[in-house]
């Protein structure tokens, strides 16, 4: 058996080798303060979504507009078997127009409560629609009697808190008429697949609710052919505005000042374009029947299928600092990381050793910066808040390792390396598209560095065929 004395580990307590090791070590340690950093951003990012919400929802919130649909009373009487007496239930069928239109021309101001900003608006809503009844009911459930007498046209709005006018609806060349809370249906849901609808998910907030308006139809000879209706109002709302294709064909045009649209929806713009004046949006929309998944008339389901439907712009405030914060967040460990193999870079070519509570010191200076970045962003914005927090701590990390190796050349070199990596994280936020590659191949030259610079270093701590450790 070998003797004891003859098992001596290949790693003397100095070796570089082992050292490289502990600083990689320590860098993933690093992390974990980073993450508590990024748990307070996703408490200042909800603490805004709540204020979002309370301020949006006191001028309606995000709003959601249904055009002009005809409800119409009807019952089915289920004849009387089995010792069964008759049943009569009642229900309401749906009957959508052949064509509709609706414009939404908007002005929008930026709201603040605190730190934070909230998107609002003020819109001049327009509808029409162009009904034609001839058939009207021919496919209502068997036995099924429409009472035409108690007929309604119906419109929707989701934020009736923001009305700042009375709803409006003429038919054909008739008076204009103020339309009332509806009576035979005076809420609607939009329970279905509302597509893409970001502020009910980030607020916690669930699918709109549809406020129900209507006037009575009258009497209208139905075989006379087609009739028209039309329409305005007035509403405010924050963040977002959309519209359901309410028409078996519908046409939806949407202008305003917000210098920043995000289209979303189930379905895009087929022409959108800047603001023919100053900074805005104009956007057009066209809805075929055979594209919009529901039929012609129906119950009152048919309704809240329309939610798949809708048509939407969301005013996106591009200085929120708290995405461009995150986004740098998800790069901490790298960053801490190459970081820390530049100071055993200078440990390495300096011959000076670092301590690991050194290289620790240095990463809460690291984490340190995103708090600085959250705290100054909420005040200035994201590009003055990255300025003043990664010059405060690229000149700190650089006068250290100043202090460390005892060189102000040393310090100077730390400057100019670590300027460049703070300077290649606003790079990397503001290249979304090319984030990755640029992180990537970032990393990738920063390990071929290392690799380059150490290329003589005897990892095992002796002085083996690259001589002198330091004279790398």
């Amino acid at each position: 058996m070998a003797d004891a004395n003859t098992l001596k580990l290949p790693f003397p307590r100095r070796s570089l080798g082992l050292k490289l090791l502990l600083v990689c070590g320590l860098a993933l340690l690093m992390s974990i303060p980073a993450l508590m950093v990024f748990g307070l951003l996703m408490d200042r990012t909800n603490r805004a979504e709540t204020v979002a919400a309370e301020v949006g929802g006191l001028l309606g919130g995000p709003q959601t507009f249904l055009g002009p649909v005809i409800a119409v009373p009807y019952s089915v009487t289920r004849a009387a078997e089995a010792g069964q007496p008759a049943q009569t239930t009642q229900s309401l069928w749906i009957i959508y127009p052949e064509t509709g239109e609706m414009t939404i021309s908007s002005e929008s101001e930026v709201r603040k409560r605190s730190l934070f900003r909230v998107p609002v608006y003020e819109a001049d809503v327009g509808y029409a629609a162009r009904f034609d009844l001839a058939g009207a009911g021919d496919e209502a459930p068997t036995g099924a009697v429409l009472d035409w007498s108690r007929a309604e046209i119906i419109v929707g709005a989701s934020g009736v808190r923001g009305a700042r006018s009375d709803l409006t609806l003429q038919i054909g060349a008739g008076e204009v008429r103020a339309l009332e809370p509806a009576n035979l249906l005076s809420n609607l849901s939009l329970a279905g697949d509302m597509g893409s609808y970001p502020d009910a998910s980030a607020q916690n907030m669930g699918p709109p609710t549809l406020g129900l308006f209507s006037t009575a139809l009258g009497e209208v000879d139905r075989a006379a052919g087609p009739f028209e209706v039309r329409g305005e109002a007035r509403f405010s709302g924050a963040q977002r505005m959309s519209i359901l294709a309410f028409a078996r064909t519908t046409t939806a045009r949407m202008t305003g000042d917000w210098p920043h649209p995000s289209y979303g929806g189930g379905f895009l713009p087929a022409e959108q374009e800047p603001a023919p004046e100053g900074p805005g949006f104009s956007a057009q929309w066209s809805v075929p029947y055979v594209a919009r998944g529901v039929p012609s008339e129906g119950g009152t389901d048919t309704l809240s299928r329309l939610a798949a439907t809708e048509l939407a712009v969301s005013f996106v405030e591009p200085a929120n600092p708290y995405q461009s914060v995150s986004r740098s967040l998800k790069y901490a460990p790298m960053f801490i990381g190459l970081v820390f193999l530049a100071y055993f870079l200078f440990e390495t070519t300096t011959g000076k050793r670092v301590h690991p509570a050194q290289y620790i010191l240095v990463g809460l200076a690291q984490v340190i910066f995103y708090m600085l970045l959250l705290s100054i962003a909420e005040h200035t914005g994201f590009d003055t808040a990255f300025g003043i927090a990664a010059a405060a701590t690229v000149a700190l990390i650089s006068a250290y390792a100043g202090w460390t190796f005892k060189s102000r050349g040393q310090g100077v070199r730390a400057l100019l390396a670590f300027t460049f990596l703070y300077g290649l994280i606003y790079v990397l936020m503001r290249l979304e598209d090319y984030a990755l590659l640029v992180g990537a191949l970032a990393s990738f030259t920063a390990i071929a560095a290392v690799m380059w610079f150490t290329r003589n270093i005897d990892w095992y701590g002796g002085k083996g065929d690259g001589g002198d450790p330091a004279a790398a």
